[in-house]
């Protein structure tokens, strides 16, 4: 039987007007600059699948095996799960374009945009789900020219036997330093792939540490000079990488998140009901015990809850 993960300790408290009224039970693990721990509660040890916090490793995958793109903010597409503001889906239609190509040619689901503000404007206009608004067109759209720069099948790309993600399988388990140990369906479709959250935060630390010129240094590099590109203009690993230099930082669904400063650390998340409220302040927690300070995380420490309309309380991590 494959094993499970065995789920957290409660990590972030839900506070209304001075009364804990819920709790939000998960994993975190805190990795030094040299890979050891530092840090760890819940489980860490059992496999997750990171969902999107896996793009970089599966961008990295992706310019091994051919994908050319000279332009640093596209590499940033790859890795992302962009908003679906204008400037995503332009750069993702010039992508396919420059190819030959239109959003036919990708195998992610129609979606509209994950951004509440482009949802909005789309709804607004009387637009409808598209490709290229799903979350991972960015990735899907590398995918695709992956396999025309490998000479690789466009068809069933997404299929876990396809030689691009049987690349993608072997640059996780180089960078997490674990074997996968459930291959799953993505909601996007793709594979997701699950290691532990210590293997996790392992892989982010060798992206920031990669050397300069490798695929992992062009990854870590496009999603740190163009961090809206990976999220948005809201995005919580966006507004972070803008706010903290030099760190790495990508969300997954299900309450994941992991980041990596080079020369100091790396972290991993994982909140069991999957609530995207609880992992930022988790996150703050965990980055302030390897001494990282920063306005961006004072504003993360502690979401406000609101009644009628005003902040009576805070979502924090108690941990």
């Amino acid at each position: 039987m494959t094993q499970t993960y065995g789920g957290g300790v409660p990590l972030a408290e839900v506070v209304r007007s001075d009364f804990v009224e819920g709790l939000h039970h998960g994993s975190v693990v805190v990795l030094d600059g040299t890979g050891a721990q530092v840090a760890a509660v819940g489980d860490v040890t059992s496999p997750v699948f990171p969902r999107s916090a896996s793009k970089p490793m599966q961008a990295v995958a992706m310019l091994r095996a051919g994908l050319a793109l000279t332009d640093p903010a596209d590499v940033a597409l790859v890795a992302a799960s962009h908003a679906g503001e204008d400037f995503h889906l332009a750069r993702v239609r010039a992508l396919l374009a420059d190819a030959g190509l239109d959003e036919s040619a990708l195998g992610c689901p129609p979606d509209l945009p994950m951004g509440e503000l482009a949802r909005e404007a789309v709804v607004r206009a009387g637009g409808a789900a598209t490709r290229t608004a799903m979350n991972c067109s960015g990735k899907h759209t590398g995918m695709v020219l992956t396999c025309l720069a490998a000479g690789w099948p466009r068809d069933g790309y997404w299929e876990p036997e396809h030689p691009l993600q049987q690349a993608v399988r072997r640059v996780v388990e180089e960078f997490t330093g674990e074997p996968v140990a459930a291959v799953g369906v993505d909601g996007c479709g793709a594979p997701v792939l699950a290691v532990s959250l210590t293997g996790l935060a392992r892989a982010y630390l060798r992206l920031v540490r990669a050397e300069p010129g490798s695929a992992a240094r062009a990854v870590a590099d496009g999603m740190r000079a163009y961090p809206e590109v990976v999220g948005g203009t809201w995005a919580e690993d966006s507004r972070l990488m803008r706010g903290v230099p030099g760190v790495l930082a990508k969300i997954g669904a299900e309450g994941v998140i992991a980041a990596a400063l080079p020369g100091v650390g790396a972290v991993a998340v994982k909140i069991d009901d999957g609530a995207a409220r609880a992992r930022m302040p988790v996150l703050v927690s965990a980055l302030r015990r390897l001494g990282v300070r920063a306005p961006v995380l004072d504003e993360y420490a502690a979401l406000p809850l609101l009644g009628g309309g005003l902040p009576v309380g805070a979502i924090r991590s108690r941990w």
